[in-house]
């Protein structure tokens, strides 16, 4: 008895949304959006378009981060590797105390120039008590460089505290 006093309603409901998907009115929720036109483009835009802007919040406050990192005691490797569509740049070293982390390639700008490109192995340190040998210590990075970041470069040099290695083409 209860199925069928529900079988009306039911029904009518059933008909209702087929019959309003079906229509071209702003009642379709399948219509609210309406369909899709081009829109120009700002020529010049500084600002790569695939990049998500950031939105201003509150609880964000929007600073600069500055890395802490310190050169690596020594560089022990400097390899370049080939890829499709560029290459990787992996660089190895030893610190002078184990407890490293956040290790980086940094870019030093001042002595970069169009040939040459220099970077300096950087990590953060924290204290640590325990006695460990080279190998706990070694710290191994690598950053990707574009083919046409590698257009124009000649050679790849990457520095520590106590030395630096360099690679050319």
């Amino acid at each position: 008895m209860a199925f069928n006093a529900l079988r009306k309603p039911v029904i009518v409901c059933l008909v209702a949304g087929l019959t309003l998907s079906a229509c071209g009115t702003r009642l379709n929720p399948f219509n609210w959006f309406g369909p899709a036109r081009s829109v120009p483009v700002e020529a010049g835009s500084e600002t790569n378009p695939l990049i998500p802007a950031r939105r201003a919040s509150v609880f964000r406050t929007e600073r600069e981060e500055v890395y802490l990192g310190q050169p690596i005691a020594e560089l022990s490797d400097l390899t370049i590797e080939r890829r499709p569509g560029g290459a990787i740049v992996r660089a190895s070293g030893i610190a002078r105390v184990p407890g490293r982390y956040e290790a980086q390639l940094t870019p030093i700008e001042a002595e970069s120039t169009g040939e040459r490109l220099v970077y300096a192995l950087e990590v953060r340190l924290y204290r640590s008590s325990a006695g460990t040998g080279p190998k706990a210590r070694r710290v191994t990075v690598a950053t990707f460089l574009t083919d046409q970041e590698l257009s124009e470069i000649a050679e790849i040099e990457v520095r520590s505290a106590s030395n630096a290695l360099a690679t050319r083409r």
